[in-house]
Order: C-alpha cells, then structure tokens, then sequence
C-alpha cells in the first residue's frame, strides 16, 4: 500500500510539472473556443479585417506577423496591410522604405516611428517589404490630434490645405453617445460630454478613427483585402474606425480581433464577450515588450 501511495504522489508531482501552458487561446465573440485554422479560413472571406492588439504584447505582434502570411497565402498581391502606428503625412517615407530606397535608421526617422519599432512591428514590415505588400499608413498626424485635445474639432478649420489632406474630410461627425466614447468620458469622471476638455479628448480620438477609416476607404480597390492593426479600442465593439468605415463603404464585409488578458484561459470572461469576432485571450503573467 505504501507503494502504491508513493507511486500516486510522484504521479501527481510530475503532472504538476508537465500540463500545458499554452501562451494564448482564441475564442468566438459568443465565447465558445475556436482553432486558428477555422478563424483564418472566415477572415480571409472579408474585405477589411482589424486587429486590436495591445501595443506592448508580444503575443498579439507575433500572430499579426502569422496572419499577415497566411493572409498573404490566400490572397497574394491583393493583399493590403494598413497600420495604424504610421501616420498619413509619412506615406512616401513608407513607400520609399518598401521599395529599398530607404535605410532602415532613417525610415525609423523619418516615418516617427513607434520605439517598439524593432521588437513589435519590424518583422511584419519586413515580411510585407519582402514580398511586396503595399503598406498604408493611416493614422491622423499626432500634431493635429493635439490641435483637436486642446482647442476642439473646429479648429481643424484654420489649418492649410496641405495639413488638412491629411485628416479624414472636415467636418468630421462625432457621436458622444457611443459606448466607446461615452466609456472615454466616463474614465473622466464626465459620463455626459458636458466637460470641454473631456469632450475635445473623444473628439481626437474621433479623428484619429475617422481619419483611419477614411485612409481605409481611399486605398482598398476592388478585389483587394485589407488587413489592419490597430488599437484594441479603435475598434472594439465595432466602433471607432469600424463604424466611421461602415459609414463610407456598407458594402464591405468586415471582421475584428480584440485581444484580452485574463488569469486564465479556460473560458472566455463575460467581460469580454461580443468584444470583437474573433478575441485572442493572452495570460495576464505574460511578459511585454515595454
């Protein structure tokens, strides 16, 4: 009997020693468990697909690198991939860089570009240069984001031509009563817009959405298929630049990924349910990149 105890106590120890520790799961936006083989095969059906990661997350950058391949292996050169981490105004910068006419250092300079550059984004921009993806940048210039943070959406109106190319079309619509910006209120402590400073925070985040979907609009072509990262909370819900996208283009099929962390990956927390079409659930232990 003392055998047998023995022999079940060091079955126990060493099993504690060899489960798995998966280092992400995927989940539907219902929260039933879904493979990633079955994901690819919807999200390569749509027009536009939108990843909202968390910037400093390791994991979220490694599978946008996996999907930017194997979305390139289902489409080619129709596929396009557009980033929110670059801004419009540096478009040549990226093009220029793409196409080798750019040192790596002074792309970095030229272009802004995020510090976690090296570990987060380069290996996708490198995928993309080396096959010849066209890479769009879409996001508002950071100074008229500041502009708007400050002084409000109107006056975006005393800029020049050349800045406003740059923005989606003025005016620009904001609706404070969607979830998303109402929750941006609320951090706030202003859950009805009645604050000036707080409302014309949303308004920048509004323009940046705007300009985003607009930029999205203006280079898909027909028979393309965009792939673009972003922010999470550009886009969860389908709000922030989905819905601005929806608005200007509501024959385009759309899907997105959120990505969450939890203590566990068992299920889904309820929290996060109806997040996005597709959320990538990362542990909350797990290392970042900054």
């Amino acid at each position: 009997m003392k055998k047998i105890w023995l022999l079940l106590v060091s079955v126990v120890f060493l099993s504690s020693f060899t489960m798995d520790k998966p280092a992400y799961r995927l989940f539907q936006g219902n929260g039933k468990s879904v493979k990633y083989g079955k994901m690819l095969k919807e999200l390569a059906t749509t027009d536009v697909v939108f990843f909202g990661e968390q910037h400093n997350d390791p994991i979220a950058h490694w599978l946008e690198l996996e999907l930017t391949k194997d979305l390139y292996q289902a489409h080619g050169k129709q596929l396009v991939l557009g980033t929110e981490m670059w801004e419009t105004d540096i478009q040549g910068a990226v093009d220029s860089f793409l196409l080798g006419q750019l040192e790596e250092p002074r792309f970095m300079e030229v272009s802004r570009a995020w510090p976690n550059y090296p570990t987060d984004y380069k290996p996708t921009v490198q995928f993309a240069k080396a096959n010849s993806i066209k890479v769009i940048a879409t996001n508002a210039p950071r100074r008229s984001a500041r502009i708007v943070a400050r002084e409000g959406l109107k006056s975006l109106e005393a800029l020049p031509a050349d800045e406003k190319q740059w923005l989606a079309p003025l005016p620009i619509t904001v609706d404070l009563e969607l979830p998303a910006y109402k929750r941006m209120l609320s951090m706030f402590g202003d859950t009805h817009g009645t604050s000036a400073a707080s409302a014309q925070i949303v308004e920048a985040q509004a323009l940046k959405d705007a300009t985003m979907a607009h930029f999205i609009s203006k280079n898909l072509q027909a028979g393309q298929h965009l792939f673009h990262l972003n922010g999470a909370y550009h886009s969860d819900h389908h709000e922030g630049i989905v819905w601005y996208l929806r608005r200007l283009r509501p024959e385009l099929k759309i899907m997105t990924i959120s990505t969450v962390v939890q203590p566990q990956l068992e299920k889904l927390n309820q929290e996060h349910e109806n997040r996005a079409d597709y959320v990538l659930v990362v542990p909350e232990t797990m290392t970042k990149t900054y």
